[in-house]
């Protein structure tokens, strides 16, 4: 008898196909996303879910007696209650690694649109404004050679300096929990604590995960350090910023500009003041959005799931809770 698990968002139809032929499927067909208290009415007899974002703390999982598996389809995966799946042994899985060059590719999409001003030049040569002898007017940052600092060296992170390092000849430094000796040697990176790296660097680049520690981890006193001329790059988590710190830090110019991909509160409200300002590049957070990328996060998320519930080990178990099921 096949296992049964209950499926909180869309799927990709080559996971959804992969699924159907290992468990029995149900799938949420409310509008929109599903809600913690939906899913709470919703996971019945299920032995494993597929969710992403949707938080999954106590309630939820008193909800659904027989589960033991959780798959996360993100590589975050701060929407667990990683203590309560733990009291309970349920298993959680996430899906890092197919999507860390599509994010890094990303990264340096916004540090370059945010330096050049593309965004904002291209709405003004669409609006008829381009005129001749504006040349001034339209001057941007230079990219190469400059120093890029990335707070968060993990996956991402590396491959985001090696872009940095090799293609653009950038001066990397980073700032992490702990040191990467084989990666500074392998590629050229500079160990440095956090306010060196704000007060020296060009362009900062946020890539830390969101934990208690990480929260709000940039203020008002940690924009104050940075040069004047810097750009600010956030492709984490929204909370890891507070906005109205960044909001001051654009407005009163104790900074240059910045590219972000990611809010406090998403989808961001259409009066929030960052969209109101030419030197701020704001996306969807469409960090790992393309089409292959997120089929290759389904397969994981979906073949994470199955492993688990067939007694075989998960591939991704979220770091937290590997020396409970390893």
């Amino acid at each position: 008898m096949k296992p049964l698990v209950y499926i909180a968002r869309e799927l990709p139809e080559e996971a959804a196909e992969f699924l159907e032929q290992h468990c029995e499927c149900r799938y949420w067909q409310g509008p929109g996303d599903i809600t913690d208290a939906k899913l709470a009415e919703e996971v019945g007899e299920a032995e494993g879910l597929l969710v992403t974002g949707t938080p999954i703390h106590e309630k939820v999982l008193a909800a659904g007696p027989n589960l033991r598996v959780v798959a996360n389809l993100s590589a975050g995966y701060n929407n667990l209650d990683l203590q309560a799946l733990k009291e309970r042994r349920i298993v959680a899985t996430h899906t890092p690694y197919v999507l860390d060059d599509t994010v890094a590719d990303l990264a340096m999409a916004l540090l370059l649109a945010s330096a050049r001003r593309v965004p904002e030049l291209d709405r003004l040569v669409k609006a008829g404004q381009w005129k001749k002898g504006m040349d001034a007017e339209l001057y941007g940052l230079d990219v190469h050679h400059k120093r890029l600092g990335i707070i968060g060296m993990g996956r991402i992170g590396e491959v985001v300096a090696r872009r940095a390092s090799l293609g653009f000849e950038m001066d990397v430094a980073y700032y992490n929990r702990r040191r990467k000796p084989e990666a500074e040697e392998r590629l050229g990176l500079t160990y440095c604590g956090l306010e060196e790296l704000l007060s020296t660097s060009d362009f900062v680049l946020l890539l830390t995960p969101l934990t208690p520690e990480t929260r709000h981890l940039m203020d008002e006193a940690q924009f104050k350090l940075m040069k004047q001329n810097a750009v600010f790059i956030n492709v984490s988590r929204g909370e890891t910023v507070r906005e109205e710190a960044l909001v001051k830090a654009l407005e009163e110019k104790w900074i240059a500009g910045a590219g972000l991909d990611v809010y406090e509160q998403e989808p961001v409200s259409p009066d929030h003041p960052l969209l109101r300002m030419d030197h701020v590049v704001t996306l969807p957070h469409i960090g790992s959005a393309t089409a292959e990328t997120r089929i290759n996060m389904a397969m994981s998320a979906a073949k994470n799931l199955v492993n688990a519930l067939t007694g075989q080990s998960p591939l991704d178990i979220v770091p937290e809770l590997r020396p409970y099921f390893l």
